[in-house]
């Protein structure tokens, strides 16, 4: 079985409603994004090896806030709102939008964004979003192409080749992309290696 044991302790810190709240901006951090119903809290939880650290609700667009969580003293992740789900108002969204903007814009202790995205939906107006925010501060962007056990593995790739072609077209992005799948464990290790990078983790122990 896949084993890392450098995020199974992970646990729930606080939520802010914006930058402005969040703990003190010092160490490491990794900000998880995502359209609603895109399987972030999915992909969190089988990252730290833990059932239910990020809230997996069947409403989406139940996240409103920054959530931290912390792996150590000095290193965070963070479960960004996600939205976009046609029942969430307009003005939660557009606090939303605020209140991911100041985040991105003023956190220095943010090292990279991983942003999950739906194998079947790709690249939607939220992804493109935050792909463009990305650029424009120059944060390393990684893409996990989830729900991949809902594709064929010949329609995954393809997929990952679409995906990857349109995000090459894009001028100053630093990106990676990898297929995952909560559910069947799959890319797992892709995962783990750029969270340890980015979190400059010790190399973790794998049985």
């Amino acid at each position: 079985m896949l084993m890392n044991t450098s995020y199974r302790n992970t646990r729930y810190m606080m939520s802010a409603p914006n930058v402005n709240d969040a703990p003190p901006d010092e160490g490491f951090e990794v900000a998880f994004a995502g359209r609603s119903n895109a399987g972030k809290s999915s992909a969190i939880n089988v990252i730290t090896q833990q059932k239910a650290l990020a809230r997996v609700s069947k409403t989406p667009g139940r996240t409103q806030m920054l959530n931290f969580f912390r792996v150590d003293d000095h290193r965070r992740l963070v479960d960004l709102p996600g939205y976009g789900y046609a029942q969430v108002p307009e003005a939660i969204q557009k606090n939303w939008r605020q209140a991911l903007e100041g985040y991105f814009s003023e956190r220095r202790s943010l090292r990279g964004v991983f942003l999950v995205m739906d194998i079947r939906h790709p690249m939607t107006p939220f992804d493109h979003r935050m792909i463009e925010w990305c650029r424009h501060w120059e944060l390393p962007l990684h893409i996990a192409l989830t729900k991949a056990d809902k594709l064929s593995r010949g329609a995954a790739l393809q997929t990952l080749r679409t995906v990857e072609a349109e995000l090459k077209a894009q001028q100053g992005l630093n990106f990676s992309l990898q297929i995952l799948s909560a559910l069947k464990r799959i890319g797992l290790e892709e995962a783990w290696a750029v969270l340890d990078r980015w979190l400059e983790m010790s190399r973790p122990n794998a049985s």
